[in-house]
């Protein structure tokens, strides 16, 4: 999950999604008080997360402080994914100022299990493998190594579809109805046609989409190969899927059908109430970013469809325990606790981040999002999730990823050709893997 910029996020619990009286019942928490490893029995547990996980947002710290009297749980969040992953590593490589929790993007699960190993602590020595069965298997195993020690649980995943502006739509003479757009925009061709009839009769100040940047990430979600291949080469100058993934978004750029938005920015902020855009690519853990970007005025004129070009994963991440955490035992007991059925569907009913835990997805089959004109996120998620490929991750997935959207940033906002961005791209990658 995905992944935010500097300021702290609102926290508006706007939209609740619609759940039925099964899974309302299967929230309830079975946990029970336990002993605590800080002074005095008092035990202050600091997490450190990037984005959006929602556990604040769904009120589990204080369901938990509630269960656990002598535990308070104390978080801290950056916006941006590369800005946390950046101090992240200063502090483990110094060994201070870590918090006995921190987050992981599954961009970077790799990295962790492949390199830094001994900076993490193995959760096997609480008993989480015994939980292996209450994950899907691709998650469980990107989180372990090849000795078998387990360096996170996984919170959501990021299956993907798209949001889209009703009220955009009407006003430029398109279709809103989410089956029908479905079908319009069947594959990316089709999607950037509709773009370019919205483009004719748009409102004043309003693009197709948000960024070239979020179309090339939601379409190179849809493929097993991407920047590594499953013998861990790196394979991205040649993979075919990553050029048209680069040339349809150049396209867009190029069509005029982009607001020209740098992700995470202030502006693309603001932009989410100012109907700057009609569409954004949208993993699960995007519906809680809208809504509070968007406030209590966007209700009901955002919808949901199924993505063009066929079902992708976007995000996800993990909780871990770095080994200099202050209170390992009490941590692993919270990221348990958070990482559980019952909670991962709390945080889908607040959020919509889309649970890992294999036991959830079939109890939230039939949720509906009111914020969101009533879509069935439960269904249209739930499909992508199951029919979804398996993602070969490598070590430097997420800076591959972020020095190719760099670049596309660079065709979008300034104008630089493709080919001279792509050499631009390549040499970054070169930079920081190298």
């Amino acid at each position: 999950m995905p992944i935010a910029r500097a300021a702290k996020r609102a926290t508006a619990r706007l939209g609740a999604v619609v759940l039925t009286g099964a899974l309302l019942a299967a929230c309830g928490s079975g946990a029970s008080p336990d002993s605590a490893d800080g002074a005095g029995g008092k035990v202050t547990l600091t997490v450190d997360l990037f984005g959006s996980f929602g556990f604040k947002e769904a009120g589990l710290y204080e369901e938990y402080q509630q269960l656990h009297p002598h535990v308070t749980v104390k978080q801290s969040d950056t916006q941006d994914e590369a800005d946390y992953w950046k101090s992240l590593q200063t502090r483990l490589a110094g060994g201070g100022g870590l918090a006995d929790v921190q987050g992981v993007e599954v961009g970077r699960i790799a990295s962790v299990t492949q390199q830094q190993s001994d900076k993490f602590h193995d959760l096997k020595a609480f008993g989480a493998d015994k939980l292996k069965s209450q994950f899907a298997e691709a998650k469980w195993s990107a989180a372990t190594t090849k000795d078998g020690k387990i360096l996170g649980l996984g919170t959501d995943v990021g299956p993907e579809a798209m949001c889209y502006r009703t009220d955009l739509f009407q006003q430029a003479g398109l279709p809103t109805d989410r089956e029908e757009l479905a079908k319009k925009w069947s594959t990316w061709e089709g999607y950037l046609e509709l773009g370019k009839e919205y483009k004719k009769k748009a409102p004043a100040q309003s693009a197709w989409l948000d960024s070239i940047g979020s179309l090339y990430g939601i379409m190179i979600g849809q493929e097993k190969e991407r920047y590594y291949n499953a013998s861990g080469e790196m394979i991205y100058e040649k993979n075919p899927a990553v050029r048209t993934a680069w040339d349809t978004s150049v396209k867009a750029a190029e069509a005029g059908l982009s607001a020209k938005l740098d992700q995470w920015s202030p502006q693309w902020n603001q932009a989410f109430a100012a109907g700057s855009f009609a569409t954004i690519p949208c993993p699960a853990w995007m519906l809680g970013y809208v809504k509070a970007q968007a406030g209590a005025a966007g209700q009901g004129k955002w919808d949901i469809a199924k993505l063009p070009g066929g079902a992708g994963n976007w995000g996800g991440s993990y909780l871990s325990i770095p080994r200099a955490a202050k209170h390992k035992e009490e941590a692993y007991k919270l990221i348990e606790w958070l990482t559980a059925p019952e909670q991962q569907a709390k945080v889908f009913q607040k959020q919509g981040n889309f649970p890992s835990s294999t036991g959830t997805i079939a109890k939230i089959a039939d949720a509906k999002d009111p914020y969101f004109s009533g879509a069935p996120i439960g269904r249209i998620f739930g499909d992508a999730a199951k029919e979804s490929p398996v993602q070969v991750l490598g070590v430097h997935d997420q800076n591959v990823m972020q020095q190719l959207t760099n670049a596309l940033g660079e065709v979008e906002r300034k104008g630089v050709s493709s080919e001279t961005a792509w050499e631009t791209a390549k040499k970054g990658v070169a930079n920081v893997t190298g």
